[in-house]
């Protein structure tokens, strides 16, 4: 099965990590899912980390919730940057409440946390944010390179990207079957 009719947010912003960012990105468009770059709104080129830019297809004042069947938030510092925009808090809290698919990997469960989404969820990410996590009421689970729990997904680190990618593709087609 492939995610055509699919659409897919992916969060952009400033010191993303480069593979959390390119790796879902591409991996999803394989899929047959159509992504949405959206970012923040305050420019449209978005530079990783390391400097590799990522343009904008959208800003998250211009995007609705009702427009996408899943949110891919990456990790990096872009995360801590992302929530100092409310529009992009806003897009996860309105999917994750209306039962879509929300995920993060690495720092991506700040975002997660900012939108009301861990609350009573077993949810994972790089080691630092644990306390957040916890803190946002989740569950922190440390020993499993993707954690899902209900429209949640979460993943830790660069290394897990395969998984945590296969996790959101195999949710989304779950989702599409039944939908069918």
């Amino acid at each position: 099965m492939s995610l055509t009719g699919v659409r897919i947010a992916l969060l952009i912003e400033d010191e993303y990590q480069i593979l959390e960012g390119w790796y879902p990105l591409l991996r999803l468009q394989a899929a047959g899912a159509e992504v949405t770059v959206v970012g923040s709104g305050r420019k449209t080129t978005f530079d990783s980390k390391e400097h590799y830019p990522m343009e904008a297809d959208a800003s998250a004042y211009e995007v609705s919730a009702s427009s996408f069947d899943a949110v891919v938030v990456p990790g990096g510092f872009a995360p801590d940057n992302m929530r100092l925009h409310p529009p992009m808090i806003n897009l996860v809290r309105e999917l994750f409440q209306a039962g879509r698919l929300v995920s993060a990997i690495c720092h991506g469960g700040w975002v997660l946390a900012s939108a009301g989404a861990l609350k009573g969820r077993q949810a994972t990410g790089y080691l630092p944010i644990r306390d957040d996590v916890i803190n946002a009421g989740g569950e922190w689970i440390y020993d499993k390179s993707v954690v899902q729990d209900g429209n949640v997904i979460t993943s830790r680190t660069p290394p897990d990207l395969p998984d945590f990618v296969e996790a959101i593709i195999a949710y989304l087609e779950q989702e599409k079957a039944q939908n069918a």
